[in-house]
């Protein structure tokens, strides 16, 4: 593979579960920051499957079924990945009373009831949310949802340190991640979305996202010492729900 192809491979693997290649590669730290460029373009990907599935599936089943398969499927895609992020999250902040303690919490495979049920009321946001949507709107929104998240992931890493000394799943990621990658993965999802949803939209997103990060990232120093892992699934899901859920509002400010 190429140069430019490694990374891109890495970030699908890692971010779904459709492999792409065979062979077996060892990706090295610069190469895993890299992959974090093309997190944006292989949230295209996804929300791209999204909205074909929902057009598939809205010819044979209600609206109301096909939002849950949509869930069913993007959970599929993903291997539950950010769910988990998020369950681990709450489970540390509903139990520790210090960073390091919440922290030691949020390695134990064991989901607490603060993280099944935050993860229960995420699914019914999403769901709730995806009822929601303008009809006007789906297509876009479908797409650009998954971009947007992943997005939001990368500048996440890196505005905030990593939180544990002793590395973890996300640390070869940011050992290496620069601006350059964080600038090319954010002008993905802004192309994307000033086509899907127009430049106020964009505008109106963009600044949403922001202050939701300026939010996470408060609390992921305050809370944690830093990210994790974990904390970025979290974010993930903060930030596709959130966008899902104001996704209305265009339609009222543009």
């Amino acid at each position: 593979m190429g140069t430019v192809a490694r990374p891109f491979i890495f970030a699908w693997h890692f971010l779904t579960t459709i492999p792409l290649s065979r062979t077996h590669h060892e990706p090295t730290a610069p190469e895993l920051a890299a992959s974090m460029a093309w997190y944006s373009t292989v949230g295209l990907m996804l929300g791209a499957i999204l909205a074909l599935s929902d057009m598939v599936l809205s010819r044979v089943f209600a609206q109301e079924v096909v939002n849950i398969l949509l869930i069913v499927l993007l959970v599929s895609l993903t291997r539950g990945l950010h769910q988990d992020g998020l369950a681990d999250t709450l489970d540390g902040l509903a139990g520790g009373r210090t960073p390091a303690d919440r922290l030691s919490i949020m390695r134990d495979p064991r989901i607490g009831a603060m993280g099944a049920t935050g993860l229960f009321l995420s699914l019914i946001l999403r769901y709730a949310s995806l009822l929601a949507l303008p009809q006007s709107l789906r297509l876009p929104a479908l797409v650009c949802m998954p971009a947007l998240g992943r997005c939001a992931m990368v500048v996440l890493a890196w505005l905030v340190p990593y939180a544990r000394t002793g590395g973890g799943l996300a640390s070869p990621f940011l050992a290496h991640l620069s601006v350059f990658h964080v600038m090319v993965s954010t002008l993905v999802l802004a192309a994307a979305l000033t086509i899907g949803l127009g430049v106020t939209a964009t505008i109106l997103t963009v600044i949403g996202s922001c202050l939701a990060l300026i939010a996470i990232q408060t609390a992921c120093r305050t809370l944690f010492g830093g990210i994790t892992g974990d904390t970025l699934g979290a974010t993930n899901e903060i930030v596709e729900i959130t966008f899902l859920l104001l996704v209305p509002l265009v339609l009222v400010l543009s």
